[in-house]
């Protein structure tokens, strides 16, 4: 009687852990799919004029505003701890002046897609709460940006943001919900990257700037894997 009361108890333990909601999450070969809420949060100084033909006055600087968009990510397990990440979403951002140009229009309506992948490593074991860190390239397309109201008074009648590489370091947590493969999604990425921004008036470069875009990318919502 003793020995069979050995052997049922770890047999009923090992059984109620695998009742566990989210047990056997991440493990190597599977997919994961998030659908996020992202808060895409740009720097966008100017960190070197390289051209200026308009006379910008001393002091001059600029900021990039905010955006809230949806997007989506799709993860790859390596292994159980290593995983591979892609994201896809378009945000759109205005770029006004500080400073001596403090609220003035300077580039309106520019679209970026941020190509993004990162290496995961990921914390704990499957089945649990997982914190994880990242970091890999990223690519930044700029997409249909146009002068702003101030620049296209001063004379500019066309404006282009050059495509640009960088990087991006990550840290999150994946949170499982129940034993079907959902869970919650918490994300924070910093990118790093220093585009060229180049005004024309009627196929003249008349400004260039460098700047110091680095935004936050802070993301939450919700995951299947498969």
């Amino acid at each position: 009687m003793i020995i069979m009361k050995t052997k049922i108890i770890p047999l009923a333990l090992t059984a109620a852990a695998l009742a566990l909601p989210g047990q056997a999450m991440a493990q190597a070969g599977e997919v994961h799919f998030k659908v996020l809420g992202t808060l895409v949060a740009p720097d966008g100084k100017i960190k070197d004029v390289k051209v200026d033909r308009i006379g910008l006055p001393a002091g001059t600087q600029t900021k990039a505003n905010d955006n809230f968009v949806p997007t989506v990510a799709i993860e790859y397990f390596l292994a159980d701890s290593l995983s591979v990440e892609t994201i896809a979403g378009v945000t759109e951002h205005d770029v006004d002046g500080r400073g001596a140009l403090a609220g003035a229009g300077l580039v309106s309506n520019a679209k970026i897609v941020p190509a993004t992948v990162t290496l995961k490593y990921h914390f704990g074991k499957p089945g649990g709460i997982r914190p994880y860190i990242g970091a890999g390239p990223s690519y930044f397309i700029f997409i249909n940006e146009k002068p702003g109201a101030t620049t296209r008074a001063l004379g500019a009648t066309s404006q282009k943001i050059n495509d640009t590489v960088g990087a991006a370091l990550q840290a999150g947590i994946d949170i499982p919900v129940n034993d079907k493969g959902l869970f919650v999604s918490a994300d924070v990425k910093r990118y790093f990257l220093r585009p060229l921004a180049s005004w024309r008036a009627n196929g003249v470069e008349v400004l260039r700037t460098r700047h110091e875009l680095d935004p936050w990318v802070i993301s939450a919502g919700i995951g299947f894997r498969f």
